[in-house]
């Protein structure tokens, strides 16, 4: 079943892979290095803005599914879940037009800071129904849905660029058009679903008191990857901001990919095993979960530590590059740690609804990563912001491990881990034995062909996560019907 959840989520992650990478490719090469600036800055400030205001109810909506499906109070569920982000929806409106009157921006940020508004309530409507979809296994609406979202704002976006002088409020805009074409095809749905629900106003609390320390821990996880952002603006400058966010981005989002891959396919999955035949059921679960992070996500950080500057000079304008690729190594580890202390070892703190130790802990990383970088950066520019987060990301994920057991003891697959690291430390021998050949792009197949035959044999080799029974299926597979075996 994991397997096939996996498999039935990849096109979304496929979809993601393009959008992320094409995203920094064109975004890198038609806006300058302060345009740029100025859409990560405000990508930042409405990504907190969204965590504050909505993630809490999204979680609440995603862990309660399974109990209200199996109690038949779905509609109720619904219901208060749509009441709740009424609410939210008005307040933040509120207050995101005081601050767009109040604060002293340049009319140019405003406006951006104003679509990306707009983009931020359509799509908290949408994921309502997407976090529903996903939590009830409807593996294929939830895919089309979110893959046709990022495509259709990818490609408007673009073209608003290219028509229009909007700039960085064009990305925003596009976002805004596909968010509301996809509500279109998805609301009806959603609603029809709560119709005969009551809100309640009891739910509600239960809702709010699981979901405000998980949007509490997100904040502060949060500002461990992008609030360094406002401090290099206020020591460096928005160009420096725009360096820093394409190497971050061109790093951080193949990651961020695969684990939010895994996340999507696992979660669900391990809740409901927890809800109807308990704990060890939903511990396997999580267990082989883990071993296959560790196969796919090792060798994926270290490989783009390895292709940095190849990549950078392919994808990343001309302007930005040399910093970009200068900050990749720093932000695969970083983003490897933070992937597998979001997407496992924080299921010990949400499997048990003790989500206030979580943000207890993010909160004192974020701290810490605060200080860091107000020493570090003016001493190193934006590369010592980057050893900042992983400083900061390291320790967390130290303390999470330790601390969630205490809660619900997660598996420790060693074996596979063990083994992930050794078969990708073959493939970064390999890969950084090749000699400089030719061009960027000649240089980059090179390492990464290298790279991935060398990593599949030695897992075969090594047997991480028992990958060699794929193999078996495969054959399986494509035996044909009546066949002997």
């Amino acid at each position: 079943m994991l397997g096939r959840h996996l498999l039935g989520y990849l096109p979304v992650q496929l979809t993601q892979v393009i959008v992320g990478f094409g995203g920094v490719a064109i975004f890198t090469r038609l806006l300058s290095a302060d345009d740029y600036g100025q859409y990560a800055l405000a990508l930042a400030a409405l990504s907190l803005f969204h965590i504050t205001t909505f993630t809490w109810l999204e979680a609440a909506i995603a862990r309660f599914h399974a109990r209200a499906e199996a109690r038949r109070r779905l509609g109720d569920h619904l219901a208060t879940a749509y009441g709740l982000f009424l609410l939210m929806a008005l307040a933040g409106a509120i207050l995101i037009v005081a601050a767009l009157v109040w604060l002293p921006f340049d009319a140019r940020l405003k406006t951006v800071l104003a679509f990306a508004a707009m983009a931020l309530l359509l799509r908290a409507l949408l994921q309502i129904g997407l976090v529903t979809h996903r939590a009830a296994g409807e593996i294929a609406r939830f895919s089309a849905l979110e893959a046709g979202y990022l495509m259709g704002g990818f490609i408007i976006g673009v073209g608003i660029i290219f028509t229009t002088d909007l700039g960085a409020a064009g990305i925003f805009m596009g976002s805004a058009i596909a968010a509301a074409i996809a509500l279109i095809v998805d609301l009806p749905v959603m609603l029809r679903r709560a119709a005969r629900g009551r809100r309640q106003v009891v739910r509600a609390q239960v809702y709010a008191r699981y979901g405000a320390p998980v949007s509490a821990s997100l904040v502060f996880e949060e500002l461990l990857s992008v609030g360094d952002r406002f401090l290099i603006a206020a020591f460096l400058g928005q160009g420096a901001v725009g360096m820093y966010a394409a190497g971050y981005g061109l790093a951080d989002r193949l990651l961020d990919v695969i684990f939010i891959w895994f996340g999507a396919a696992v979660w669900p999955l391990t809740i409901k095993a927890l809800e109807s035949q308990g704990p060890e059921a939903a511990r396997d679960v999580a267990g082989r979960a883990a071993g296959l992070m560790a196969l796919i996500a090792f060798p994926a950080a270290a490989g783009l530590a390895l292709v940095a500057v190849p990549l950078t000079t392919i994808i990343i304008g001309e302007s930005l590059r040399e910093q970009a690729a200068l900050i990749m190594p720093w932000i695969a580890l970083s983003g490897l740690m933070k992937g597998m202390m979001t997407y496992y070892f924080h299921e010990a703190f949400t499997l048990k609804r003790r989500t206030a130790s979580m943000a207890v802990i993010m909160a004192g990383a974020a701290v810490l990563n605060l200080g860091l970088n107000l020493v570090f950066i003016p001493m190193f520019g934006i590369a010592g912001a980057a050893a900042a987060t992983v400083i900061a990301y390291f320790i967390a994920l130290l303390i999470c491990a330790w601390l969630g057991r205490k809660h619900f003891a997660l598996p420790l697959p060693w074996a596979d881990w063990i083994r992930a690291a050794a078969a990708t430390g073959i493939m970064a021998a390999a890969v950084y034995a090749l000699p400089v050949i030719g061009s960027a792009w000649l240089m980059l197949v090179a390492q990464a062909m290298t790279g991935a035959i060398v990593y599949v044999a030695s897992a075969l080799a090594f047997n991480i996560a028992d990958c060699r029974s794929w193999l078996a299926d495969a054959r399986a597979l494509m035996k044909p019907a009546g066949a002997q075996s």
